[in-house]
């Protein structure tokens, strides 16, 4: 299963990973917008917004990305493992 995650801390990235590894999940991380997220995102099958730690500009944008496909969405107010993990639980099972 593929993972974006959009949003969460900086210091954060590779235990964001770890974990999505935990449960058999690629993931990738985009913390802060680093010139549009338009070619970076590609077809995910599970997008996770921190929506606590990014702006309404990268939020707008990286939906716009997903419209039409059949990528999972779901937000998160806070950034933490506790957060992602109940989220894969619920996916990735």
């Amino acid at each position: 299963m593929s993972v974006v995650i959009v949003g969460g801390n900086e210091c954060m990235e590779r235990r964001y990973k770890e974990l999505c590894a935990q449960y058999r999940c690629e993931a990738n991380v985009f913390t802060k917008p680093r010139g549009g997220l338009k070619d970076k995102l590609g077809s995910p099958d599970l997008m996770i917004f921190f929506t606590n730690t990014m702006s309404h500009k990268m939020l707008h944008g990286a939906l716009c990305e997903v419209k039409g496909q059949q990528t999972k969405v779901e937000y998160c107010r806070s950034a933490s493992l506790s957060a992602l993990r109940t989220v894969l639980e619920k996916h990735a099972g």
